[in-house]
Formats: C-alpha cells, sequence, structure tokens
C-alpha cells in the first residue's frame, strides 16, 4: 500500500478504528483528522462527571498523546475536511491541501439539534455536545442561576440534575407526556421523574417551546400554553443530526445517515462509515436505524479495521446504553419497540428493579435501575434470542437465567 487510510474524525469511532487497525496488524501510513483541537476526548462525561464534578471541567482523553505516537498514528489536529474526491482518492482540507488514501473511513459523528423559534440565538441559549460546550455551561452552573432545558431526553435529564445539583433551579419543558418515552417505558420514566421531583427539578410536559425572550441575553421562555418561565440559560436537548454532508457531496447513499452495511462499507467499497453517523439493517432485528451509543461506534470500528484487513467479523454484541442522574445509574440493553410486551421485574418503590421488552415472547431489550445481575443475564438472554416465561421472569425471587422456556437460541 502505497498510500494512507484516513480516518475523519476522533470521537470513539474515530480513534478506536485507528487503534483496531493498528492492533490487528496494520502497518502502513494511519492518519486521523480531527477538527477540534486538543487530544480526542470521551463524550458521555460531558452531561454527567463533567458538569456534576466539583473540579475538573475537562473530559477524559480516549487515549494520551504517546499513544498515538507509539502506535505510528499521525494525528491532525484543527483542521476540517471540506470534500472527498472519490475518483482522485484523496481528502481536501480547509487550508487547501489534499491527502490521498488507500481506504477512507468517515466518522463524522454527529451534531446537536437546534431550536427554530425566535430567540434562539439569544446568549444563554446552550447545547452540549462538544468539550467547548461543556466548558460554557459548566461555567453557568452558579447557585441561584434559572435553567430551562428543553427536551426530557437523557441529556436533558441529566443536566437537570447537575444543574440542582449546583443549587441552581431547573426546568424541563417536553411535548411529550413523560420523560425519555423514545428510549424506555413508562415505569421507567416515572421513576425517573419522581427522583427528579424529590431533587427540585420541575417538569412541564405537554408543552412546547414558543419563543426565547431577552434583550442582550435569555430572560425567560414562553411556552405553548401561554405560560412564561424565567430563565437565565435555556439548554436545549433535542436529539442530534448526523454529520453527512461531506459523503452526501461526495455522492455517497445517505438516508438520515451514511448508509453502511455489516462490515460498516458505504455505497463505495473503498470508504467506510462508523459511529453516529451512520444508518445500518440491525442485524438482530432487520430494521433500519441509527444507534447513538459508545458501544455500536466501537462495534463498527472493529467491523471496519477487521474488513479492511481481510479478518472475519467478528460476533455483533447486544447494543447497550445507559445514563447516570442524581447517582441513579439506568442501564438499558437491545432495542426496544414501542409494540413490546413489557413485563416489570420487581417494584420501583423499592429503587431496584427491571423493565423487560419481550417481542413474539423473545427478549428484546431491558432497562434495569440498581439490578445489576439482572443487566448481565439479560444481555446475554437477549443475544441467545431466549423466550422467556413472562410470570416467572416478573418474579425477583427467580434468578432471570433461569426464566426461559427454551434451550436452544433463535436464529432468524
Amino acid at each position: 500500500m502505497s498510500t494512507p487510510i484516513v480516518v475523519v474524525g476522533a470521537g470513539h469511532a474515530g480513534v478506536h478504528t485507528a487503534s483496531r487497525l493498528v492492533e490487528l496488524g496494520y502497518r502502513g501510513e494511519l492518519i486521523l483528522i480531527d477538527e477540534e483541537d486538543g487530544l480526542p476526548y470521551e463524550r458521555p462525561p460531558l452531561s454527567k462527571d463533567v458538569l456534576a464534578g466539583a473540579e475538573s471541567h475537562e473530559p477524559p482523553a480516549l487515549r494520551k498523546q504517546d499513544y498515538y505516537e507509539d502506535k505510528g498514528i499521525r494525528r491532525i489536529a484543527g483542521s476540517a475536511v471540506t470534500a472527498v474526491d472519490r475518483s482522485a482518492r484523496e481528502i481536501c482540507l480547509a487550508d487547501g491541501s489534499t491527502i490521498p488514501y488507500h481506504r477512507l473511513i468517515l466518522a463524522t459523528g454527529s451534531r446537536a439539534r437546534t431550536l427554530d423559534v425566535p430567540g434562539a440565538a439569544l446568549p444563554g441559549v446552550q447545547v452540549l455536545k462538544t468539550r467547548a460546550d461543556g466548558r460554557n455551561l459548566k461555567a453557568m452552573l452558579r447557585p441561584g442561576v434559572r435553567f430551562v432545558i428543553v427536551g426530557a431526553g437523557y441529556i436533558g435529564m441529566e443536566v437537570a440534575a447537575a444543574a440542582v445539583k449546583s443549587g441552581c433551579s431547573a426546568t424541563v419543558l417536553e411535548y411529550q407526556d413523560r420523560s425519555m418515552s423514545r428510549v424506555t417505558s413508562e415505569d421507567v420514566s416515572r421513576y425517573f421523574e419522581d427522583l427528579h421531583v424529590a431533587e427540585g427539578v420541575q417538569f412541564a410536559f405537554g408543552s412546547s417551546l414558543e419563543r426565547i425572550e431577552g434583550s442582550d441575553r435569555v430572560e425567560g421562555v414562553v411556552t405553548s400554553d401561554g405560560e412564561t418561565i424565567p430563565a437565565d440559560v435555556v439548554v436545549v436537548g433535542i436529539g442530534v443530526l448526523p454529520n453527512q454532508e461531506l459523503a452526501e457531496a461526495a455522492g455517497l447513499d445517505c438516508s438520515d445517515g451514511i448508509v453502511v452495511d455489516e462490515h460498516a462499507r458505504t455505497s463505495d467499497p473503498e470508504i467506510y462509515a462508523v459511529g453516529d453517523v451512520t444508518r445500518f439493517t440491525c442485524p438482530r432485528e432487520g430494521v433500519s436505524m441509527r444507534l447513538e451509543c459508545v458501544q455500536n461506534a466501537m462495534a463498527q470500528a472493529d467491523s471496519a479495521a477487521r474488513h479492511i484487513l481481510g479478518l472475519d467479523a467478528a460476533v455483533a454484541e447486544v447494543p447497550w446504553f445507559w445514563t447516570v442522574q442524581h447517582g441513579v445509574r439506568l442501564q438499558t440493553a437491545g432495542v426496544r419497540s414501542s409494540e413490546d410486551h413489557v413485563v416489570r421485574r420487581g417494584d420501583p418503590a423499592d429503587g431496584k428493579f427491571a423493565v423487560l421488552y419481550l417481542r413474539d415472547g423473545r427478549l428484546a431489550a431491558l432497562d434495569t435501575i440498581n439490578a445489576l445481575g439482572d443487566f448481565a443475564a439479560g444481555k446475554k438472554l437477549i443475544a441467545a434470542g431466549a423466550r422467556l416465561d413472562p410470570v416467572l421472569a416478573a418474579d425477583r425471587a427467580v434468578k432471570l437465567a433461569t426464566t426461559r422456556t427454551d434451550d436452544l437460541a433463535i436464529s432468524r
């Protein structure tokens, strides 16, 4: 190979792709391009430890500087890629230079959705996606500051927890009738809402944002039902958009994400895409999806590296996620559907329970709160395609692993 492998993007997916290539034996030139300055960093702590921590504003680095040097990974930081020239097999940088590639991996991630309402550009309106966002938001967490958070997903709920912990007031606006409705069941939503309310968070469900008011900066928000809520800071947590523009401009297939196959290959066999920016068909459920989680980013990175090097694919891991709010950890495995049969295992009043999602009798996903044993067992059952007895599975006195009604994995 006379030309390098180039990785565009240095989040979990990009850095792990470069790492896996080296670990699996690649010895050619390898270039990792990062639009941001500084060392690549972990993003999940931005809405957790970085905000809630007493001192450090900085998320942990994914790898130390020595690692890149020792592994022969050439990092280019603070430089944006402006175009992919597929015919010439090269990328163009913002400074006008070009870099040829033997294989190209797009790990361009996603960006936070922004509001399209009057006042959205006022100072004090903040998203949380990058290290710079985290620094800005951390500086606003001072006692007495009034936060309004738009969106009751993971990010909104974690920011609300950090705000009240810092002595701020926090009101969460959510147009749905409960929190985290896209990712979990009503039992789990209500449990966390009660937890937040006990800590001082206020909720306004079924309410959307009409406009943000203020002269020089945010002073308040007006909701769809006409209520005015005073605010010093408005945090927007309404999801993300895939950074697919480079791929689109290069003519790659995109559909709310860069479309990839099971090897993370795009419609151009010389170009791969990994992480939040991708759309793929879930091998377990057979449905097209985007997954915004570290586990998927690292799994796709491994798949891409293996395929580039001609190695066998690894066994796909069950997707899993987590959030921490007021010190309580919610762990999720698998991908639920709103049509799943829901089985509650344990009593939320005890602060330790799980919610199982059965699809055609088999365990498709589960949520656990302070139930590590159920989480570990549930992941294995999901991977095995195990069918469960719903009555036994609801009984916490019975080990979850023993509630399956079949001994054979179900292949789809």
